[in-house]
């Protein structure tokens, strides 16, 4: 089969390459699946660079996201799923060989169906994106009847939160930095926008909401955006964290402990069990009932791999990146 691999950290031009390895059969448990498609998200371009960890393996194919049909089974599956179509999570997480190639042999459970109307293309957003964005709507309890401040509004993930959150009842305001990312955000369903470049962020999170700040701040870099917790959020509210900028950030500490405030971090790669198939069960009824929007900004053929990834590192593209094998 043909792959994208690379044997050493280091810029994709430098290190990624295009070729035939071996492909894939599956062990007990697991299902082959044929790739019709495969998402590139940051962390897979942060983990080819070597930044946010080395190399674990004589040879990493990337990704851990995609989509594609069931053409073979292991020991222990049902034959019928032969012929399914699935998208994948945590396809390279802990794993050598991820979704950046023409098949993947993976445990059954990190195949997931996916229903006729879901596009391919679409299948290859959901593993990081939309579980991120499902957990990060969920973990605190319900949100009906809220105020969420989330940042980033039209970016990969925060564009779902958006969505699942003012499917839950809550009314959103998301932070964006162009008019045309404001118009991605208020299609998702955002209520509000505010251009955190040309706008003072914490005033008009106080006019949106009477000055009482949002009960809830749904953050993809708390590294850059502690600074502003005090500006926006209720006392006793809860930040919920998903993603950071570098290894430290500078919280804002005296007002987060007088006024009770949560701070909760998770890592979508190593949900629990429970956390995870509530995702799983939510984001396929969302994909059933055709209420999830997916906004898939490029795509590229896999021996464009490396305009792929250098595309996801300028952080211009407005949605996701899609690699078509």
């Amino acid at each position: 089969m043909r792959a994208a691999y690379y044997e050493v950290n280091g810029p994709a031009a430098t290190v990624l390459k295009v070729a035939e390895v071996e492909t894939p059969k599956p062990g007990p448990g697991e299902v082959r699946v044929k790739l019709a498609t495969s998402g590139v998200n940051p962390s897979d371009v942060k983990t080819r660079a070597g930044t946010v960890r080395k190399i674990a393996f004589p040879r990493v194919i990337p990704h851990s996201d995609g989509a594609g049909t069931i053409d073979a089974v292991g020991e222990g599956v049902d034959k019928g799923r032969i012929g399914e179509r699935v998208w994948i999570w945590n396809g390279a997480w802990k794993r050598p060989f991820g979704t950046a190639a023409e098949f993947i042999a993976l445990p059954s459970r990190q195949a997931v169906a996916m229903p006729a109307s879901t596009a391919f293309e679409d299948g290859a957003c959901l593993g990081i994106p939309a579980l991120t964005a499902w957990q990060a709507v969920t973990i605190d309890g319900p949100v009906a009847g809220q105020t969420i401040l989330v940042h980033a509004g039209a970016g990969a993930v925060g564009h779902y939160v958006v969505q699942i959150a003012k499917a839950h009842g809550a009314t959103v305001i998301a932070t964006i930095s162009s008019p045309e990312k404001a118009a991605l955000a208020r299609a998702g369903g955002a209520t509000h926008t505010i251009n955190y470049k040309s706008e003072d962020v914490g005033a008009r999170v106080k006019e949106i909401t009477g000055g009482k700040g949002v009960d809830r701040v749904i953050d993809m870099d708390i590294t850059a955006n502690a600074k502003l917790i005090p500006a926006v959020l209720r006392p006793r509210g809860t930040v919920v964290i998903y993603g950071i900028g570098g290894a430290e950030a500078t919280i804002p500490a005296q007002y987060c402990l007088t006024s009770q405030i949560q701070l909760k971090f998770f890592l979508v790669y190593d949900l629990d069990d429970a956390a995870r198939e509530a995702g799983l069960k939510g984001i396929t009824g969302m994909l059933k009932a055709g209420t999830l929007k997916h906004t898939v900004a490029a795509t590229y053929p896999l021996d464009q791999i490396v305009a792929a990834h250098q595309a996801v590192e300028s952080g211009k593209v407005m949605g996701n990146v899609v690699v078509r094998l």
